[in-house]
């Protein structure tokens, strides 16, 4: 299938994954764990790992194991991390596959202990340092004890020490170089006691770029590497190119009476005779239902109006007097010398930039190239 017999469509430019990956690699000297859980960030696991490979990345880096399996499913041969929770019965998967687990409490690594034993063979770990989030970790005052424990345990290869920075997409704060301080503090009591596991990773895309004493090892890139910024204060250098762009087809333009109401409820009401059209893009597509959505058709932004319906919305065309149906529309991405940023429709949506493109909706179909 082509993507002119389609609707709606999303395409990738898995030549754009591959350079990224690349100025990555040449910005902080140390290798990549390619991120893509949540679908590639809503560009396509599979394919989003297979570019950031061929592109250099050392590791692929997901959330779950589920993910994981998908990867090893689609040929992807690379150490992959899980660096949320796994459930202790899922740990036979994860040692016949070779998937690296997280541990950060005694009583799960302890299970995960008992099952590899039992199935007479090693589960490679992380330990998971909670050094900011609150979330899973152990706390870094009592990671010496935790190592010292985890060794001890039969069946665990332990691989990896590693945390995550709650706020390294704002540099001007002070909390990320506060938990890069503990973390290092760790290490170092690490290295004394003989404990330090043999690979130590921390930044993922804002801490890469904004500070370079917290790559160690290796950085975990997720949002960088499909070119997109990490936030407004910490955006990408030049040289990164986006990877996505979300098209659509106009399937009907219509001159519509003056007071005539457009989609549900009656959220938008013509002043005048008005050229509406409609697109076959909903919410359940990933498009945001809330007033003030825009687009781009011939190349100029014109709004959406009424609400945004579950398979379509509508578009005010008056300001589009060549338009067709047929004509493409551009909800992410580039049309002549107009752009659509990911980062602009976030805005408008009071959201981050993750959030819009890892709502894509599966049934969005991807179409792969190379540039």
């Amino acid at each position: 299938m082509k993507s002119d017999a389609c609707s709606t469509w999303i395409e990738i430019d898995l030549g754009a994954i591959r350079h990224n990956i690349i100025q990555l690699g040449q910005i902080t000297g140390v290798p990549v764990m390619a991120v893509v859980k949540a679908n590639g960030y809503g560009h396509g696991i599979v394919e989003a790992a297979r570019a950031g490979l061929e592109g250099g990345a050392a590791w692929c880096g997901v959330a779950r194991i589920e993910e994981a399996l998908v990867l090893r499913q689609g040929g992807i041969q690379a150490s992959i991390l899980v660096t949320g929770y796994t459930s202790p019965l899922r740990v036979p998967e994860a040692v016949s596959s070779g998937i690296v687990l997280s541990v950060y409490d005694r009583e799960l690594a302890g299970v995960y202990s008992g099952i590899a034993e039992t199935m007479h063979a090693h589960l490679r770990v992380h330990i998971k340092v909670d050094t900011s989030m609150g979330r899973l970790g152990v706390f870094p005052e009592e990671g010496v004890k935790f190592l010292q424990w985890l060794y001890e345990q039969p069946g665990l290869d332990v691989e990896g020490i590693f945390t995550h920075f709650a706020s390294a997409d704002e540099p001007q704060k002070p909390d990320t170089q506060q938990s890069i301080t503990r973390f290092q503090k760790l290490l170092d009591e690490l290295e004394i006691a003989g404990l330090r596991p043999p690979l130590v990773h921390a930044a993922n895309s804002a801490t890469a770029l904004y500070y370079p004493q917290a790559r160690f090892g290796m950085v975990r890139c997720g949002i960088a590497m499909y070119g997109l910024h990490p936030s407004s204060d910490a955006p990408l250098p030049e040289g990164f190119r986006p990877a996505l762009s979300w098209k659509a087809r106009l399937a009907s333009i219509k001159t519509l009476p003056p007071g005539h109401g457009v989609g549900y409820n009656a959220r938008y009401v013509t002043s005048k005779d008005e050229k509406i059209g409609t697109i076959a893009v909903g919410y359940a597509d990933g498009f945001r239902r809330r007033l003030g959505n825009f687009v781009l058709v011939g190349g100029q932004r014109v709004p959406v109006v009424g609400g945004v319906c579950m398979d379509q919305c509508m578009l005010q065309l008056d300001r589009v007097a060549q338009a067709h149906p047929g004509d493409e529309v551009v909800l992410i991405g580039r049309q002549g010398e107009a752009v659509l940023t990911a980062e602009e429709v976030a805005a408008a949506w009071g959201t981050v930039n993750y959030d819009v493109v890892c709502g894509l909706a599966a049934r969005v179909p991807r179409f792969y190239f190379n540039v």
